[in-house]
């Protein structure tokens, strides 16, 4: 029996996104799955921000700008660090 906790499925994928907090210039990290309703974003352990930082995020190199969207830190792993979407 599973302890997964998880409502939408995670789509192995990179991407390139921009992180910005605080106001920062941000920077850019590549996401190592993507669901509905987040995102895990791989860093060094030394960068994770801490569980419940708020963040934007836009996804990068496409051909128009995408949107920038608000996140929450909720997830924190040794190669990253989960994000769940606040606005929708």
């Amino acid at each position: 029996m599973s302890d997964e906790k998880r409502r939408h499925q995670r789509t192995k994928v990179t991407l390139q996104i921009k992180l910005m907090s605080n106001g920062d210039e941000g920077i850019t990290l590549k996401t190592r799955d993507i669901s509905d309703s987040g995102i895990f974003l791989l860093a060094e352990e030394d960068s994770i921000p801490p569980l419940g930082t708020i963040v934007k995020v836009q996804v990068q190199g496409l051909p128009i700008p995408a949107p920038v969207c608000t996140m929450e830190v909720v997830r924190q792993e040794p190669e990253g660090f989960g994000l769940r979407m606040l606005d929708k």
